[in-house]
């Protein structure tokens, strides 16, 4: 193997994981995204929830009065 033949190869392996590297990034953005959107939806289930409560409660009030 001559040293030209051993450049290209070393830069083949550099480009293949340079482009693994960067697939694995975009994979870990993607989840954490999903995982961001997932905790909106609770926060805002959460959030719903215990407006119900509060007016539940305020309901249960209004009658009792």
């Amino acid at each position: 193997m001559d040293s030209n033949s051993a450049s290209y190869n070393a830069g083949q392996a550099q480009g293949q994981a340079q482009e693994k590297a960067s697939s694995m990034m975009d994979q870990a953005k993607n989840a954490a995204q999903s995982a961001k959107e997932s905790m909106q939806e609770t926060g805002q289930q959460m959030q719903a929830k215990a407006q119900e409560t509060v007016d539940a409660a305020k309901d249960s009030t209004n009658k009792s009065s």
